[in-house]
């Protein structure tokens, strides 16, 4: 067994409440508007149940492809969990997503991956890089999305 190698976010700053920025976070059938790097997901958000996420393609063409992976933990506002499950026999990836409440309009968000199994190392080098910049975006993209659509003084805009 090899040591986990683990990719993480810049973490940013964003100016609304944490129980807002998750709502924006699961709503899922939205993310085609705004987040560059899961251009789709789909899932029940139950625990145990499937998500399945479209990313773009890591050489830049213009396809995509979709990676399964396996809801685990849900706590609302505060942290999402899912892993690769069985899906990949060698390797096997546990995403985290947190979001830390610094006030009642503000928090932080930050994603991790965390690599794991006989490929670990092989995946981090060809991979690596390119889940960085991917982890990177979307947290800038999720602040962007989150600042636009919160108003503090009329609650969340439509």
């Amino acid at each position: 067994m090899s040591e986990s190698q683990i990719v993480e976010s810049v973490t940013v700053e964003i100016e609304a409440p944490a129980r807002f920025v998750w709502e924006v976070l699961v709503d899922y059938p939205r993310y085609p508007e705004w987040n560059p790097y899961t251009v789709r997901a789909e899932t029940t958000l139950r625990i145990g149940d499937r998500i399945d996420l479209t990313v773009p393609a890591m050489d830049g063409s213009a396809g995509t492809f979709v990676n399964r992976e396996y809801i685990r933990v849900v706590d609302p506002p505060h942290h999402l969990r899912y892993d690769t499950g069985d899906e990949l026999p060698g390797i096997f990836a546990v995403r985290d997503q947190w979001i830390e409440s610094l006030g009642p309009r503000r928090c932080s968000y930050r994603t991790t991956d965390t690599f794991s199994g006989e490929h670990a190392g092989q995946v981090m080098r060809q991979a690596g890089p390119w889940v960085k910049e991917g982890f990177d975006a979307v947290a800038r993209a999720l602040k962007a999305r989150a600042e636009r659509l919160w108003s503090p003084d009329q609650g969340p805009a439509s």
